[in-house]
């Protein structure tokens, strides 16, 4: 078995053990989940991992550098994280000089999280890598075929709407 025989093995198998299963469902979670984890693999090891950072702590630096200084609640928020997850990443990449923190001024229980000079310098250096990672990544697809994807990712997004469904 292959890393993408797999996926016809699990469609097949779970098939007969369970009749009524999905099987449509079955292939495109587990082709989705594949090709995801495959991207962000060769993203963390060819450009996070190098610079001593994860690829959570690359998606915390990349928010921080979009969005400017942000309470740590926010921030973990648009970067799909825990409180917990963004309050231990703070730890590591403050002592890496890429953030800071301070004392909200709007709520005296929240700190502040924001980009040090030094990170901002590194997070756009590493962008400019990812982003070459990602235009990789993105040629085996035409513009159109692109494009489609993103909408079609999108629809799947929204099912987060409805309320069974569990998000962060």
């Amino acid at each position: 078995m292959t890393f993408w025989s797999f996926v016809d093995a699990a469609v097949t198998r779970t098939a007969r053990q369970l009749p009524g299963t999905d099987t449509d469902a079955t292939r495109l979670v587990l082709t989705l989940y594949r090709v995801t984890n495959m991207v962000v693999y060769d993203l963390e090891s060819s450009v996070h991992r190098p610079r001593g950072w994860s690829w959570p702590g690359f998606r915390l630096l990349f928010v921080l550098w979009l969005a400017g200084p942000l309470e740590a609640g926010r921030a973990a928020e648009l970067s799909g994280m825990s409180r917990q997850a963004v309050s231990a990443l703070t730890n590591t990449l403050e002592r890496q000089g890429l953030v800071s923190r301070a004392p909200s001024a709007r709520d005296g229980r929240s700190v502040r999280l924001s980009l040090t000079d030094t990170g901002q310098r590194a997070i756009a250096d590493a962008f400019a890598a990812h982003n070459e990672r990602e235009r990789l990544w993105a040629a085996s697809l035409s513009a159109e075929e692109q494009a489609t994807l993103v909408r079609l990712l999108g629809k799947l997004g929204s099912a987060a709407q409805h309320s069974e469904i569990r998000r962060r």
